[in-house]
C-alpha cells in the first residue's frame, strides 16, 4: 500500500470570520469538546502513516507553542513551527518549507477543518495514477471552482473557460515538483500555480470524497453546529484514539449541583459554574466562570472570561 511520510499542516489562517473567537486563539487552536482543532489533523494524518509534520504559524504563534509543550512532538511525532511573520498564503507556505519537506511527495491538510474522509484513497490515487498533484474534492455547498472531469482536473476557477463542478476539500498529495513552480518570497495561493500546471500539461488529479463528514468552521454558527452534530448523533472520528471525546464537562471543571446544563452545552477544564446557573447550547473555554443564577443561551465564553447576568446568542 502505498503511503504518505510528511504532512504541511496549514495553521496560518487568520480567522477573520470567527472574530472575536479569534482575538485571542488561533482558528486551529479552538477547542472541540476540550480537544483542538489542528489536534485532528493531526490524528487523521497519524493515521494513515504520517511521522513528520511542518505547521505554518502567522497570527498569535506562541499560542501553538505552548499546546505543543515547546517539546516540538504531539503523541511522540516529530513537530516543526514555522513562523510568517508576513502572511505567504497557501503556494508561499509551500515553498517556504521546500528545505524541510524535501524530496519525497507530501500531504497538505489544512489545519481549521474537521473531517474524517478516506486519506488512504486519496494517496492510493495519486499514487494510481501517477499524478502531480491529487486534490480531495467534495460538493460542499461553498463553491464549484475545481472542473473534474474523467479523473482529471482539467480547470480551476474557470482559467480555460471550463465550469467547475467540484469544491477543494483543503487537503491535497503534492509532487516535490510543485516547488520549481512557485517563485520564491511572494504571497500567492497555490491555486493559481495549479491552473498553470494543468495549462502546461500537469497531471492534476482528483478524488471525490462526498461520504464522510467534513467541516469547515467559517462562523460562531457552524462552531456551535459541529457540537450539537458530534452531541446528537454521537459522532466520533475512528482515527481518534481520544478515549474520553466527547467530553461534556472537563474533569477539573467546578459546576455547583444546583447549575443547570441543558442542550449541547460544554465546560471546559478549570471553569466554574455557579449556583442556580442556566447553560443552554453554551460553550465555556478553558477558566471561563460563570456567577451564580446568570444565565446563557447560544453562548460562547472564551478563556479566563467572566460571565454574569442574562446573555442570548453572544461571544463573551
Amino acid at each position: 500500500m502505498p503511503s504518505i511520510t510528511q504532512a504541511f499542516v496549514l495553521g496560518a489562517g487568520l480567522g477573520t470570520r470567527l472574530r472575536p473567537l479569534t482575538d485571542d486563539l488561533p482558528k486551529p487552536l479552538i477547542p472541540i469538546f476540550q480537544k483542538p482543532l489542528i489536534s485532528f489533523a493531526l490524528d487523521h494524518l497519524i493515521d494513515i502513516g504520517v511521522e513528520s509534520f511542518i505547521i505554518n504559524t502567522h497570527k498569535l504563534p506562541d499560542s501553538f507553542q505552548r499546546f505543543f509543550s515547546g517539546n516540538n512532538d504531539y503523541e511522540g511525532y516529530s513537530i516543526k513551527l514555522v513562523n510568517e511573520p508576513v502572511l505567504l498564503e497557501t503556494g508561499g507556505g509551500i515553498k517556504n518549507v521546500e528545505a524541510d519537506l524535501g524530496v519525497k511527495p507530501f500531504i497538505t491538510y489544512s489545519g481549521d477543518i474537521l473531517t474524517d474522509v478516506d486519506l488512504q484513497a486519496l494517496i492510493d490515487e495519486h499514487f494510481r495514477c501517477g499524478n502531480d498533484v491529487t486534490l480531495a474534492l467534495r460538493n460542499t455547498g461553498l463553491a464549484a471552482a475545481v472542473a473534474f472531469r474523467n479523473s482529471r482536473v482539467v480547470d480551476i476557477s474557470n482559467r480555460y473557460g471550463v465550469a467547475g463542478n467540484y469544491d477543494f476539500a483543503n487537503i491535497a498529495v503534492w509532487n516535490p515538483e510543485i516547488f520549481e513552480r512557485i517563485p520564491p518570497n511572494r504571497k500567492i495561493s497555490f491555486i493559481p500555480i495549479i491552473a498553470d500546471w494543468i495549462g502546461a500539461g500537469g497531471k492534476i488529479g482528483g478524488v471525490v470524497l462526498n461520504e464522510a463528514k467534513w467541516f469547515n468552521i467559517g462562523s460562531r454558527i457552524e462552531y456551535l453546529e459541529v457540537h450539537q452534530m458530534v452531541s446528537g448523533e454521537h459522532w466520533k472520528p475512528r482515527y481518534l484514539k481520544t478515549p474520553r471525546w466527547p467530553e461534556p464537562v472537563a474533569a477539573s471543571a467546578i459546576v455547583d449541583p444546583t447549575a443547570q446544563l441543558r442542550g449541547c452545552s460544554v465546560v471546559g477544564k478549570d471553569c466554574r459554574v455557579g449556583e442556580d446557573a442556566i447553560l443552554e447550547d453554551t460553550i465555556l473555554w478553558p477558566g471561563a466562570q460563570i456567577a451564580s443564577r446568570s444565565e446563557l443561551f447560544g453562548c460562547i465564553v472564551r478563556t479566563r472570561r467572566k460571565a454574569e447576568g442574562v446573555h442570548r446568542n453572544i461571544d463573551m
